[in-house]
């Protein structure tokens, strides 16, 4: 059974100033999701699942589904904000998404195969599909995975970015993950944030760091659910609150319920965040266009 890549593209871009999903990287308008749908491709997943706004569903599926014909099954589903359990009643004041462990969970229905999570506007490059799809092959469905980096390849000069920082126990499974948000990079690459709590706290250099790569199994659905739902019951009607993928796995650490294996990638990971990365991450598509890892014009 191929597993199938689900790909989180519900963003706005505000910090970027657009959608940056769509926006052109490569030498021939490839946009960073072509590249990790490509790498998805080369190591066997055989469907890629796309969770937009309906805003501008039909623009997307306009730029991505004449390419991607014939070379991977394709999915597309909308997360918004009334997709709450029946009987929730929503803040009309409330506009800002419910975050990424809910956009995992409104593919539940268009998903029964082990699937990969990633973020449409990061690079994991393509040794982190292979180590997910080698994963999901000895696996046998048992334990869910993250794949981690370290924290200095993750930061942005430009800005704050948030980061799932990992700890791990002595069998390499997922200790903790708490989600850290507003890292800023400091000069010796380590980086620094401010908790709930206003404590400035200092994350040294090779921290292991989630990029919202994770390894599930659809059991992950079910599970997720039921947080959902008491996340709404306790903080449903604030107007900034969110549920992260990290909260879930964390949860499910602590009741015993799943392990997560922490892969370490080899590959380099880049990513925008702002407007001023994206020179950035073009100079760095282009040198591996240049190196042969990919073609000129990716899909021919």
């Amino acid at each position: 059974m191929k597993p199938t890549l689900l790909i989180l593209a519900a963003g706005m871009g505000s910090r970027y100033g657009g959608l940056k999903q769509m926006d052109s990287f490569g030498p021939s308008g490839e946009a960073i999701i072509d590249y990790s749908i490509y790498d998805a491709i080369k190591a066997g997943f055989g469907k890629v699942v796309f969770i937009v706004r309906q805003s501008f569903l039909e623009d997307f599926r306009a730029v991505f589904s004449p390419k991607l014909k014939g070379k991977i099954e394709v999915a597309y589903v909308t997360q918004e904000l009334s997709h709450v359990p029946e009987g929730f009643k929503l803040n009309p004041d409330r506009q800002k998404p419910w975050g990424t462990a809910h956009a995992v969970l409104v593919a539940q229905d268009v998903i029964d195969t082990p699937f990969a999570v990633i973020n449409a506007d990061d690079y994991y490059g393509q040794e982190a599909y292979g180590t997910l799809a080698d994963y999901f092959s000895n696996n046998q469905g048992l334990d869910y995975a993250v794949v981690s980096y370290f924290l200095k390849n993750t930061l942005s000069k430009h800005g704050t970015v948030n980061r799932g920082v990992c700890k791990k126990d002595e069998d390499g499974f997922l200790h903790d993950i708490v989600e850290c948000v507003g890292i800023r990079q400091l000069e010796d690459e380590s980086g620094e944030f401010t908790n709930e709590a206003g404590k400035q706290i200092h994350l040294p250099k090779d921290s292991l760091v989630s990029m919202n790569m994770f390894g599930f199994y659809p059991d992950y659905f079910e599970k997720c659910s039921h947080y959902f739902s008491s996340f709404l019951e306790e903080r449903g009607q604030e107007l900034k609150s969110e549920i992260y993928i990290p909260k879930v796995l964390d949860q499910m650490i602590n009741e015993g319920y799943k392990k997560v294996k922490v892969l370490e990638s080899p590959s380099s990971w880049f990513g925008v965040t702002y407007k001023e990365d994206k020179p950035i991450v073009m100079d760095r598509i282009q040198n591996l266009v240049t190196e042969g890892t990919y073609p000129k014009n990716l899909w021919g």
